[in-house]
């Protein structure tokens, strides 16, 4: 009968010696019985777990696996020029030069046969595809804003510079899905304008999980009476930084973001996946009439429209049409909550500058104390509701909230 030894871990040169030792012992007797069996399996595993941390196989180089590849297949330089751009880049990559990105390893899978696996430079898989196209992705005009580094061949790295801005939005789950679903008819937006509708999105998203906020959020805060407390921060000079703060001490972040080309994007609601809510203002018409009605109308939304991680969003663009009869009706609810706050109603009703034919600097002053707020909130009402946007010119309260908030 056969003494059963006592298996050990391998900790040690000696101790990986020994277990080698062993392993042979056993690889060469006939017929093992079955402790010796359970024998061979565990040093097997204890022996790949040493090697794997002290003697790690290295990946081989992406170069020359192409390289290798090519001569096996028969794949020539001009084949690979015809899928992953000209012969200069080709050149580049083969010689060093020129890291392969996401797209070129995408596109040499199939004609060299070779697993992305071999040309990632760490064994990873490629990431999954982008929802969006990822040829509209607007790479350039974020770098030229300063979201993202300006470097060479940037947009061959596109689906490399979308897969950051997920990552710090949170992750594949964070992007606000619904600017996706087929048929939603949110907007009659071209395909670029919903890649820049995502990337202002992943981007503000990020902004906020850096945000640092004072406080943390608790359902219920935002109510009429805080929004009221928002809308009188306006009275003065520094109320759009004020506002801000205040937002950042109830755990609510506020993005300051321009809007980028093919959107017409003024404000959106969000949250991300921590279940942070977010503001995010890009201050398109820089007055302080149109700044606090969209902080006011975004923080609506997130009080009477949200139910965090359902993957809904507010995006609002007031140039395009609406999305159906559900849409006009909340978005009709966020206007009332916002119009309140600023100037209530029983205030607003009785006013001269409402029912003057044509107000006075002096009417608007008057409404702007009994409301306590900015003149030029009062003077933005007054525009909205006669559609004349020449009344009352002196109180647009115009290039003060951009300036504040993004320093330009």
């Amino acid at each position: 009968m056969t003494k059963q030894r006592r298996i050990r871990p391998i900790r040690t040169k000696r101790d990986h010696a020994s277990a080698l030792d062993r392993v042979g012992e056993l690889m060469c007797i006939a017929h093992r019985s079955q402790a010796e069996e359970d024998e061979y399996d565990v040093l097997g595993i204890l022996v790949q777990a040493y090697e794997d941390e002290h003697y790690p196989t290295p990946t081989p180089d992406p170069i020359e696996a192409i390289k290798f590849q090519m001569e096996q297949n028969g794949v020539t330089r001009a084949d690979l020029a015809s899928v992953i751009g000209s012969h200069k880049k080709v050149s580049e990559v083969l010689g060093g030069k020129r890291a392969l990105t996401l797209r070129d390893i995408r596109a040499l899978e199939k004609p060299l046969r070779l697993p992305a696996s071999l040309m990632t430079g760490n064994g990873s898989e490629l990431p999954p595809m982008p929802p969006v196209d990822i040829d509209d992705f607007p790479v350039v005009e974020m770098a030229k804003v300063g979201w993202i580094e300006k470097v060479p061949h940037l947009k061959d790295r596109t689906e490399e510079i979308y897969h950051e801005l997920t990552a710090a939005a949170g992750g594949q789950e964070a992007p606000p899905q619904a600017l996706f679903r087929r048929g939603n008819g949110s907007r009659r937006n071209t395909r670029a304008g919903v890649a820049a509708l995502q990337a202002w999105c992943l981007y503000v998203l990020g902004q906020a999980r850096r945000a640092g906020l004072e406080g943390i959020y608790r359902p219920g805060t935002i109510d009429a009476d805080f929004l009221r407390q928002i809308a009188r921060l306006s009275t003065f000079d520094e109320g759009p930084k004020l506002a801000r703060e205040k937002l950042a001490k109830s755990g609510i972040a506020m993005v300051v973001a321009c809007h980028l080309s093919k959107t017409h994007l003024d404000g959106a609601a969000l949250w991300t996946i921590e279940g942070v809510p977010v503001v995010g203002l890009t201050i398109r018409i820089d007055r302080l009439d149109s700044f606090w009605f969209c902080l006011l109308h975004e923080l609506a939304h997130l009080a009477r429209h949200f139910t965090p991680g359902d993957g809904e969003v507010f995006l609002d663009q007031r140039q395009f049409e609406s999305r159906g009869a559900e849409h006009d009706r909340r978005e009709r609810e966020a206007d009332e909550w916002a119009w309140e706050a600023l100037i209530p109603s029983n205030i607003w009703k009785k006013s001269k500058a409402r029912r003057a034919p044509r107000p006075s600097a002096e009417d608007v002053l008057e409404l702007a104390r009994a409301a306590d707020v900015h003149p030029a909130i009062v003077a933005g009402r007054i525009r909205h509701e006669r559609n004349n946007y020449r009344l009352l010119p002196q109180f647009t309260g115009a290039d003060v909230a951009r300036r504040q908030l993004m320093g330009a």
